[in-house]
């Protein structure tokens, strides 16, 4: 649609921006200087460059949005990489888990064609939203560069391949501008809080992203020239084979960054344009979270102490890969972790070193298995056995066995939720009966961001969203006194430098703990389905971990939106 001076004026006059006068001049003057109304506007009055837009989405009748008072989604910014949004100069700043759906700012909001090709990209829907050119292109800036691209531009020009040849030269892997790149990659990582780094080959660039607060962003696009060398370099500080192109790598290395060290779990995939690299953070200092800083609290925390506190038996801890179960079970270990009692386990990695527990890495190589090395702790004299996971028929049976001979074992399990745990037991192999006669409690848990504390602000929940609160938490709701009388208010971050604008720092865990009760021992016995299990639990007062996402909602921790991304409904 294109606007006429007239309309934009006569807008602008309707705001109460201008006057008619006003008006009338600026109509003549953008004549007299060849300009556009609105080149001349940006140019030569008072008025902002947001006030102008805003007149303009008021006459087109479409939505706008102010992005220096939007909060930028980090999950919706991963939805789509940095060229593209260069390329085409938008900005996505929301992403809608109900509706899988992109809220993205743009100069022009009638480009059909834009649409078509992110929702072929991204396989979501494509909202469209009037916003600044300048504040599309600053968030930009923000979101994919944040004090990194600089450095790195700096040290790509003093960086030259001696030739074109596909091998690189021991010389320019020592290069200062490679190792520099390789620096602020991981500086970068540290100041950004991320847990894993990922560096993607492309067909024409290398991609550099980083898990931050669980979402994947894309923060470092580097020419496709320094690949290698950045992969190899990786390698030799990992100790990996650098001429090994064909097959997936695994090693570590450990950096120091000011005041802060952290070790680094190197893996290398071959893919089509080269090799991909994955490197996982773990932090040396700063400790591990305690059980009330995880996210636990009220009646959950007092039914894991109670499980915990037993001498012998099985508490599984269950989820998918990424939501915290390794951090969880080291917050228990070091709780029970004292020196009248004989701690072991046996990992596929040990990612974090903790004193007085010993701790063995699994070498499928040389054949220590989680098989083998459970086999071997049950002539250690343990009290408390850690087993990273249970995957095999072999390893449960042990588990079990160390359990029924009063042992307190503590494992993962690759489930949805903390009931279907029991029957994928029985699929491994486990007898019912024995089970029913070892196992303690189940735990199911996610990760969910936290609003950030810096810009934190509170809102009356809608209607809808109020209803659909007080449904899923039934009488848990009435837990919360203050809502009573007083209606629904919920809480969300506005975006800052300290957030990077997302309205999220840190997270949080949400649980749901299982206990293995009587009345569980019949359907284990039984061998009735999750669903059946869940229903009696429910009656003896287990709290999901969708309720307990809401909970922690309601107390202003975290948003309706990160909930119902990682807990299923």
């Amino acid at each position: 649609m294109n606007i006429t001076p007239k309309q934009l004026l006569d807008q602008l006059v309707k705001n109460q921006q201008i006057t008619e006068t006003e008006a009338n001049q600026f109509e003549v003057a953008s004549l007299q200087k060849n300009l556009s109304i609105i080149d001349y506007l940006y140019q030569f009055s008072r008025l902002s460059r947001i006030e102008i837009v805003k007149a303009r989405a008021e006459i087109e009748q479409i939505p706008f949005v102010n992005l220096d008072k939007t909060p930028i989604d980090s999950q919706a910014v991963g939805l789509i990489s940095e060229s593209i949004n260069r390329r085409y100069e938008i900005i996505p700043y929301r992403f809608d888990p109900k509706e899988s759906a992109i809220y993205i700012g743009t100069k022009d909001p009638f480009d059909t064609s834009i649409i078509d090709f992110l929702e072929k990209k991204t396989g979501k829907k494509v909202i469209l939203t009037l916003a600044d050119k300048e504040q599309i292109l600053k968030m930009i800036d923000l979101s994919y560069s944040q004090g990194l691209s600089p450095e790195v531009r700096d040290a790509l020009k003093e960086y030259a391949p001696e030739t074109k040849d596909t091998q690189i030269s021991s010389i320019s892997l020592q290069q200062a501008p490679i190792a520099k790149i390789i620096s602020t990659i991981l500086d970068f990582s540290i100041k950004g809080r991320a847990s894993d780094i990922h560096i993607e080959p492309e067909e024409n660039r290398t991609k550099v992203r980083y898990r931050i607060d669980g979402i994947l962003q894309e923060k470092l696009s580097l020419p496709k020239t320094i690949h290698e060398a950045l992969i190899s370099r990786i390698k030799i500080l990992s100790e990996l084979k650098i001429d090994e192109k064909r097959i997936p790598q695994d090693g570590r290395f450990t950096f120091r960054s000011q005041n802060e060290e952290v070790d680094l779990r190197v893996s290398t995939l071959p893919t089509v344009f080269g090799e991909k690299v994955v490197m996982r953070l773990l932090k040396k200092t700063g400790g591990i979270p305690s059980l009330a800083e995880l996210g636990f609290g009220g009646p959950q925390l007092k039914e894991l102490e109670d499980a915990i506190a037993k001498p012998y038996g099985i508490i599984l801890i269950t989820g998918p890969t990424g939501s915290g179960k390794t951090t969880t079970l080291y917050s228990i270990l070091s709780r029970l972790n004292k020196p009248t009692v004989n701690i072991v386990t046996v990992e596929d990695p040990v990612e974090y070193q903790i004193a007085g527990i010993n701790q063995v890495q699994i070498n499928v190589q040389a054949g220590l298995t989680f098989a083998t090395g459970l086999r071997a702790f049950l002539r250690q004299d343990p009290n408390i056995i850690l087993v990273g996971e249970v995957r095999d028929k072999e390893t449960t049976q042990l588990a079990i066995q160390a359990a029924l001979t009063g042992h307190l074992v503590f494992s993962t399990l690759h489930t949805n939720n903390a009931a279907t745990a029991i029957p994928r037991l029985i699929d491994l192999g486990a007898e019912s009966f024995l089970i029913a006669s070892v196992l303690t409690a189940i735990l199911g848990q996610r990760i969910a961001r936290k609003i950030c504390p810096y810009c934190k602000v509170s809102y009356p929940a809608s209607a809808e969203v109020a209803a659909n609160i007080k449904s899923v938490l039934g009488p848990l709701f009435q837990i919360n006194k203050k809502f009573e009388t007083s209606p629904v208010t919920l809480s969300k971050g506005k975006g800052c430098p300290e957030c990077n604008q997302t309205g999220y720092l840190g997270r949080i865990a949400i649980f749901e703990i299982l206990k293995v009760t009587a009345a569980i021992n019949q359907h284990i016995l039984r061998q009735d389905s999750a669903e059946i299990i869940e229903e009696t639990a429910k009656k003896e007062g287990f709290i999901r971990m969708i309720e307990d996402g809401y909970l922690k909602v309601l107390d202003g921790v975290t948003t309706m939106e990160e909930v119902l991304r990682v807990a299923e409904t």
